[in-house]
């Protein structure tokens, strides 16, 4: 059993950054494959970043270039840097544990309860 606490969102400018942090509780974090995802109201969960275990990397297309995910092993914390905000990224962010690299979110066993991103413009 793995659980999952997300923090470091807010409310920040268009153009400003955030670390969101997700940690992890539970045995065998270094082996799972841990993801971001987000949802705005209305909107379904879409993908954002993943990171395999063994440092494997996955990006949407919408993100790519302004967000990098990063994991500390030892601190059993996975990291999402979101830098040059957009009022379109403002959505609550969850992080998810799970035992492949994947875009789907159904591939993913654990959830945190989410963090709250709002970009104003």
């Amino acid at each position: 059993q793995v659980q999952l606490v997300e923090s470091g969102g807010g409310l920040v400018q268009a153009g400003g950054s955030l670390r969101l942090s997700c940690a992890a509780s539970g045995r065998a974090f270094s082996s799972y494959a841990m993801g971001w995802f987000r949802q705005s109201p209305g909107k379904e969960r879409d993908f954002v970043a993943a990171s395999s275990s063994g440092g494997s990397k996955y990006y949407a297309d919408s993100v790519a270039g302004r967000f990098t995910i990063s994991r500390d092993n030892a601190k059993n914390t996975v990291y999402l840097y979101v830098n040059s905000l957009k009022p379109e990224d403002t959505a609550v962010y969850y992080c998810a544990g799970g035992r492949m690299l994947s875009r789907r979110s159904h591939d993913y066993d654990y959830w945190g309860q989410g963090t709250q991103v709002t970009v104003s413009s």
